[in-house]
């Protein structure tokens, strides 16, 4: 395998412990994937760095993701401005009488919007977050509750994006025959162990079942003793929605956020595509709010615009993630560390290494379908070798990924819960990750468990 040995370690390093000693995400990114083209490329480094951007660039993948966020931004501000949300919040808060109850709610509605990660983000904390805010939930631990029923419940469901990929993987690994992915995708399931144990602590926190601990306790002190649930970084997004409180000429009717939300997640399961669901439910917005008089032709427009323009930095640090990824790619971070972990593998350490090891660098790259692309066809042959049960080894693979989405903080599931939850990519690292130390310790002793016993 081709990489850069023990260097290739060093941009993922770099980002980590810059990003959590400034509290920002954007500039570390930048930084690490630059410092991985000074080991690539030396001098010529800004040259590769450029290149490595017009890559990323010009790619559909990034294309896709700058028009769905963007444009979601637009739907958001025009269920916003409509009053749709408002109206959805008070009938909703009308059925939820206390703080457990909305959490509740969050955490069934985020297993409910299961068919993509993005959606799930976007549309649970639009949805969810004044609600919470009523009952004093920190916008921390609501970003906590949206991410663990994000990519954790799309790897349970055989109907989301990420189960596709993932079939599609080990019909491509040889862990399935040809056109048989998606079933043996199903059988796989049950061992896809940090799936079940993230989605099943989260109303053990929410119930006080299990207390929470470090940053985010005190983001609950914080909560309790001012009445601030938004955290210091983000505090004034709260200001300005404070001084910027709409008054709404008429009624706000809960139907305009209910239609085009419902519109938008029926579209994504038909077309598979959330990006022909948000723009369809772009029109259905406009089609509804204009003959209601809520705005102007050319106040929608203007709408439309301003909540484009709130994603930019969202979309900055998406499009910085893939640049670090890019430079990860080229430093061969992923080969080297699956050589080096490949020579301690035995039948029994098997599972759990490989969620351990597929885990933690998708934690570090910030790639979780591409991190599983490259390991299926390492893990599953070793599996057949050692005559460990496969569907148990993808499992692991699938648990890691999922991790990774879970816990990355500047990867594009994280930022965007981190946009609908409003607060800071930083933020979630230093409260939520502290908390997914628990599930990922009781994945390995699961996948430790499943090894010995088979």
């Amino acid at each position: 395998m081709d990489h850069y040995g023990v260097l290739s370690l060093i941009p993922a390093a770099i980002v980590i412990v810059t990003a959590l000693l400034t509290r920002r995400t954007l500039e570390p990114l930048l930084l690490g994937s630059i410092v991985g083209y000074i080991i690539v490329a030396g001098k010529g480094f800004f040259y590769a760095w450029l290149d490595a951007v017009y890559t990323v660039m010009m790619g559909a993948t990034t294309a896709w993701v700058i028009l769905v966020c963007g444009l979601f931004g637009s739907l958001v501000a025009l269920l916003e401005k409509s009053g749709g949300a408002m109206g959805f919040t008070s009938i909703t808060a009308k059925a939820i009488k206390s703080r457990k109850a909305a959490l509740t709610g969050t955490w069934i509605l985020g297993i409910i919007v299961f068919i993509d990660d993005y959606l799930n983000a976007l549309a649970v904390g639009t949805a969810m977050r004044k609600i919470t805010d009523n009952y004093g939930v920190p916008r921390e631990f609501l970003a906590y509750v949206i991410n663990s029923t994000g990519a954790t419940v799309c790897v349970l469901i055989p109907f989301s994006t990420w189960s596709a990929f993932m079939a599609s993987q080990l019909e491509a690994s040889g862990a399935a025959a040809e056109g048989m992915g998606t079933a043996a995708y199903i059988s796989t399931i049950p061992f896809i162990l940090y799936g079940w144990i993230a989605v099943i602590i989260v109303p053990l926190f929410i119930l006080k079942v299990i207390p929470v601990w470090g940053p985010m306790k005190k983001s609950e002190k914080r909560v309790l003793e001012t009445g601030q649930t938004f955290p210091d970084s983000t505090l004034a997004i709260s200001q300005k929605q404070e001084e910027n409180q709409v008054v709404y000429e008429k009624t706000p009717r809960a139907i305009n956020f209910i239609v085009p939300m419902v519109v938008l997640g029926v579209v994504c399961v038909v077309t598979s595509d959330m990006l022909v669901g948000v723009i369809v439910s772009l029109v259905v917005c406009i089609l509804m709010y204009l003959p209601q008089k809520l705005m102007k032709p050319t106040e929608l427009g203007d709408v439309c615009v301003e909540g484009f323009k709130d994603m930019v930095l969202v979309l900055a640090i998406v499009c910085a993630a893939f640049f670090l990824q890019q430079a990860n790619d080229a430093l061969g971070l992923t080969p080297y560390v699956i050589e080096k972990v490949e020579p301690i593998l035995n039948p029994t350490l098997l599972p759990a290494i490989s969620f351990v090891v597929i885990g933690l660098l998708a934690f570090a790259t910030g790639s979780f379908w591409g991190v599983a692309a490259i390991a299926f066809p390492i893990i599953v042959p070793l599996a057949t070798s050692m005559d460990v049960n496969a569907l148990v080894a993808c499992g692991a693979v699938i648990s890691g990924a999922a991790f990774g989405s879970h816990s990355c903080f500047y990867s594009d599931a994280v930022t965007l819960t981190c946009a609908s939850s409003q607060i800071q990519n930083s933020d979630y690292a230093r409260t939520v990750l502290p908390l997914l130390v628990l599930p990922f310790t009781l994945g390995v002793i699961a996948f430790l468990i499943i090894g010995i016993a088979l």
